[in-house]
């Protein structure tokens, strides 16, 4: 008896607590989706892009997955920049060390 009570009650409360929707609201509702898929896109791409940059930095000799993957957030987002690189620039990105920037530098 009181579980029925209980039920009816709830439905009462939860049917007035959420409003009718508008055609108006339903059209704000649809750009913001619209505006959400472009962002998604554009973030997916973006992802994409770095993992291929990252696994170019990969084929350099003496670097790992870790490795180039903190040159890249360092800012060496190419082979090309790396090799070009000054020594205290790489030494400065952590997970490289001074063997690792001996081996690049003979790539010069």
């Amino acid at each position: 008896m009181i579980s029925k009570f209980l039920s009816k009650l709830k439905s009462i409360l939860f049917k007035s607590a959420v409003p009718p929707e508008t055609p108006l609201k339903k059209e704000k509702k649809a750009t913001k989706s619209a505006k959400t898929a472009k962002t998604k896109t554009k973030t997916k791409t973006k992802t994409v892009n770095s993992t291929k940059n990252i696994e170019t930095l990969t084929t350099l000799p003496g670097v790992g997955a870790k490795s180039a993957k903190a040159l890249y957030e360092a800012g060496f987002k190419t082979k090309k920049a790396v090799i070009a690189a000054d020594e205290k620039d790489l030494l400065a990105v952590s997970g490289v060390g001074i063997n690792l920037v001996k081996k690049l530098k003979k790539l010069k």
